[in-house]
């Protein structure tokens, strides 16, 4: 990556992730029930994996709108870093399932769980454009995660965020993964045309 680039992303990051914080703990659970009322428009199958995440610091959290899909019959999993510099694996996780301290301190099922191959991947994110670009935290797993993914099948990312996270444009790199939804309080932005 360009040192510009990097640097307009660490910046971009800083503020949009000041945004975030800024937002009370009622306006985050009101932001993550708008989320999951509304569904994007995907066909979803008894078959299908849906992976979320476990929300740290001030993200909002999946697990009302991951359970939406859910009751649509679709296996639900979370993500598990494995190494660094490495794409994260998917582990099968029911709501209520125990979970285990990862590395970075993150929440994930046990090495126990079934591993999974998602066919959607509920992304965290610091910020994005309505062009399907994200701004992540700067460790690059999803988007070698999509890489990897996507040479298996195809594979659905929405990105979940608050209103308060989007930036007019993001400086994305070509080995950027552009999202095909992100799914805000207030919107459903679609940019798989």
């Amino acid at each position: 990556m360009s040192s510009v680039a990097q640097s307009e992303k660490d910046i971009l990051r800083v503020a949009a992730l000041a945004r975030r914080d800024a937002l009370s703990v009622q306006e985050r659970a009101s932001a993550a029930l708008a989320i999951a009322a509304h569904l994007p428009p995907l066909d979803i199958r008894p078959s299908m994996v849906v992976a979320g995440y476990a929300p740290i610091r001030s993200e909002i959290d999946p697990v009302q709108l991951m359970q939406k899909f859910a009751g649509r019959g679709a296996t639900l999993a979370l993500p598990a870093i494995s190494a660094r510099n490495a794409s994260l694996v998917f582990r099968q996780w029911t709501p209520g399932d125990a979970l285990v301290r990862g590395m970075f301190g993150i929440s994930e099922p046990p090495a126990t769980a079934l591993k999974v191959i998602p066919d959607i991947v509920l992304v965290p994110l610091a910020a994005f454009d309505r062009a399907g670009h994200r701004v992540g935290y700067g460790g690059g797993y999803y988007d070698r995660t999509f890489a990897r993914l996507r040479q298996l099948k195809p594979v659905t990312a929405i990105g979940l965020a608050f209103a308060a996270q989007e930036i007019p444009q993001v400086p994305a790199l070509s080995h950027d993964v552009r999202l095909d939804f992100v799914l805000t309080e207030t919107d459903i932005f679609d940019f798989r045309s």
